[in-house]
């Protein structure tokens, strides 16, 4: 099934790129990856199309580095839901995401196959903590 792009227009509400930072994410516990490249990589790609943040735990250490992609608006009417991704620990990850929100994201644009190793649920306890 394809997706049709993501509206061009400024402005519009955009897809949230949430990187988690806390205790497991972001640190020496996730030895060899640039921590700090990932997220600058994120913000540099996607600054003038999503809202990048970094937060400090997202609850799901055991799949550190975890990214939570939630859908614009217009993502969320087309279908569009948070995608949980865990174990980002690789730069080509860290770039197929940033294409893939580029593209329009969660809804609008189909994430590259790859990203399928990364997609887990998180429980339900969890994911609310990320829906504010």
């Amino acid at each position: 099934m394809s997706r049709r792009k993501a509206p061009a227009a400024q402005g519009e509400p955009r897809c949230t790129v949430t990187v988690c930072r806390g205790c497991c994410c972001g640190t020496d516990k996730i030895p060899g990856v640039d921590h700090s490249a990932q997220l600058a990589t994120l913000k540099s790609e996607l600054g003038s199309v999503a809202r990048v943040r970094a937060v400090n735990c997202l609850d799901a250490c055991e799949q550190a580095n975890v990214i939570v992609v939630q859908p614009s608006s217009a993502g969320r009417a087309a279908g569009g839901r948070p995608v949980w991704l865990g174990l980002v620990n690789d730069p080509d990850a860290t770039a197929d995401i940033a294409d893939w929100v580029a593209a329009g994201g969660p809804g609008l644009a189909d994430p590259p196959d790859i990203l399928d190793l990364y997609e887990f649920a998180p429980s339900r306890r969890v994911r609310r903590g990320v829906a504010d």
